[in-house]
């Protein structure tokens, strides 16, 4: 096969091709590289390439007995990490001129779990320092731009991942979220992201190993690349204190007999908590009935989340300055605002505050999961906007409504956060602009394989899965 249909073929052909030895992985590397030496000039999702690395990798891979699962779940295909994972003997920057020289002699756990599971980390892809802000810009390795209008946002922070995708550049690539870090990439390049419950993909090392507002989790092109990169990725790691085992099914098995569903929810604005741009929201309406074509009832429905918007500011603002206070104090010539504002912002807090949130947080949680006896999904939009221009740093107004800081417009996807319920964002149309709009689906907790199954339902319902990869449209 040449290169162009190889970086067409979803990550589960190209996996089945390598598990038959069909094709090699130094030929799929060399396709990705070929791919991003073609696009990547004009996105910058990719700034960080590791071929050399990844094709000794390879070698060590193809070296090995040709039974057909002779290199684990992924059998050599290359994956992009996100630039706040280290990859031993990789530029690591996380997006900060503090740690542009940065090469760690070190892997994180996931990419450690991957590579046992035959992934070849092939480069590293962009995202805002720190991975705060929605939006794909840092002062180290420039901005991402969305490949749908390279004039828009791709969102972020795993802006960089998303785009690659989007482009056709890997097959797989990993993500993380706190407040919506992979789900709004994914909306905004019309890929598939998914955030699964903390614990489920081991995180770390880290300064607060037990924190679990943030997780790792699976970007691809379909629903069922998703669940196979879940697959590797998943699993508990001695050094990860909430670690979970892998679980007795495998999500590719869940995904591939997806099953019925009986009631699903459907809120547009969360029972009016957070602004949402009128074409968004008659997109996400009408998609969203499409889970009647296929059996279920679809009700206005939605727990109460009322207090999710404070809650989830005081608990990063808390995060933020446990883990990056140091940084603030030696390098806050480094930092750009928002950063700063989010650090100092908690070490403004109260004891008083925080405890109230972690209470708070308690009542929402038990609210949700009291939700999910009756219903198996709940969806709405996963951004509440669609991709917005690139020199804009974050969303300032949506239909009215002025937000007070840099990270208030993502309470659409924070507020699931909070619940520790798995969530994934799956393309659901396009505005008259031709944008990508994106559906969240949430599901119970720990409910990830009964989440996938209904995404994979809604997403071959929705017919929308082929239309990627694509080449970058150039708007002047």
């Amino acid at each position: 096969m040449s290169h162009a249909d190889l970086v067409k073929l979803t990550a589960v052909e190209a996996v089945d091709l390598l598990k038959k030895r069909k094709v090699s992985p130094l030929e799929m590397i060399d396709a990705a590289a070929a791919r991003i030496a073609e696009v990547d000039k004009t996105v910058n999702a990719l700034p960080t390439l590791c071929l050399d690395r990844a094709r000794e990798q390879a070698k060590r891979l193809e070296s090995q007995p040709g039974d057909k699962d002779y290199a684990g779940y992924l059998a050599g295909l290359p994956i992009a990490v996100k630039d706040l994972n280290p990859v031993k003997g990789v530029l690591t920057t996380y997006g900060s001129p503090i740690y542009k020289d940065y090469v760690p002699d070190h892997s994180d756990h996931m990419v450690e779990m991957l590579d046992r599971r035959g992934a070849v980390t092939i480069a590293k892809s962009n995202t805002p320092e720190f991975g705060a802000g929605a939006n794909t810009f840092n002062e180290v390795l420039g901005t991402t731009v969305n490949p749908w209008d390279t004039r828009k946002s791709c969102a972020g922070s795993s802006g960089g991942a998303a785009v690659a995708l989007a482009t056709g550049q890997v097959w797989l690539a990993t993500g993380s979220d706190l407040g919506g870090s992979l789900r709004s990439p994914a909306s905004f390049c019309g890929i598939v992201g998914m955030r699964p419950s903390p614990g489920r993909v081991a995180h770390g090392p880290s300064l607060m190993p037990f924190a679990n507002l943030s997780v790792d989790g699976p970007m691809a092109r379909t629903v069922a690349d998703t669940a196979l990169f879940l697959d590797a990725m998943a699993g508990q790691h001695p050094r990860d204190p909430i670690s979970l085992a892998e679980p007795a099914t495998s999500f590719s098995a869940a995904v591939a007999n997806p099953g019925k569903l009986s009631r699903v929810a459907f809120s547009a604005d969360l029972n009016g908590i957070t602004p949402v741009d009128p074409e968004v929201r008659e997109i996400v309406t009408k998609a969203a009935r499409l889970f009647e074509s296929l059996g279920a009832t679809v009700e206005e429905a939605c727990p109460d989340l009322k207090e999710s918007q404070e809650t989830f500011q005081i608990l990063r603002a808390s995060q933020f300055a446990a883990s990056k206070a140091p940084l603030l104090e030696k390098h806050r010539d480094l930092l750009k605002p928002e950063v700063i504002w989010n650090i100092e912002k908690g070490q403004k807090l109260t004891a008083e505050e925080i405890g109230k949130a972690e209470r708070w947080r308690g009542e929402l949680f038990y609210r949700t999961a009291k939700f999910f006896e009756s219903y198996d999904v709940l969806v709405c939009p996963t951004t509440i906007v669609p991709p917005y221009p690139v020199e804009q740093r974050y969303v300032a107004e949506v239909d009215g409504h002025k937000f007070d800081n840099y990270i208030e417009w993502v309470l659409v996807c924070s507020a699931f956060t909070l619940t520790s319920c798995p969530a994934i964002s799956v393309p659901c149309g396009f505005t008259k602009d031709g944008l990508p709009v994106g559906m969240q689906i949430v599901g119970k907790p720990r409910g990830e394989a009964a989440m996938l199954q209904a995404a994979k339902l809604f997403e071959d319902a929705a017919g929308l899965s082929t239309r990627l990869p694509i080449d970058p449209i150039v708007k002047a």
